[in-house]
């Protein structure tokens, strides 16, 4: 069987909200990513060396997601997975750059966060 899909590669995901370059800081110092691109409504961060990216890009109109979702609540549309091997140690530097810890926690050895922005992100050990 022949692959018939053109050639695609993933470079970024992006998320939205009303402050892309504070976002940019902010996964930067969680993630010890580097700037990439720095424009007026669009940032880049992506680790050293290379590797798939992260972008921020300015949503005026941006509405805090609720996490978890009732019905009528602006829903998050994605989230990030990010493997720590401390979970207290990544939670409080999670905290330190700006994170809220969510009330709600669905399982032991993940800690769901929330950007500044109000974008869920789960901190979470291999077990």
């Amino acid at each position: 069987m022949t692959d018939e899909r053109p050639w695609t590669s993933l470079t970024s995901t992006v998320l939205g909200g009303p402050d892309p370059r504070a976002l940019a800081r902010f996964y930067c110092g969680l993630l010890g990513y580097e700037i990439r691109t720095d424009e007026p409504d669009w940032v880049t961060i992506g680790p050293p060396g290379g590797g798939t990216r992260l972008s921020f890009q300015t949503e005026e109109n941006h509405v805090r997601p609720v996490w978890p979702g009732t019905p009528g609540d602006q829903q998050m549309q994605l989230h990030l997975d990010i493997e720590v091997h401390d979970l207290d140690a990544a939670g409080k530097h999670a905290r330190e750059l700006g994170a809220t810890l969510a009330e709600f926690q669905p399982q032991k050895d993940v800690r769901v966060w929330l950007d500044p922005a109000g974008h869920p992100f789960c901190l979470w050990v291999n077990p």
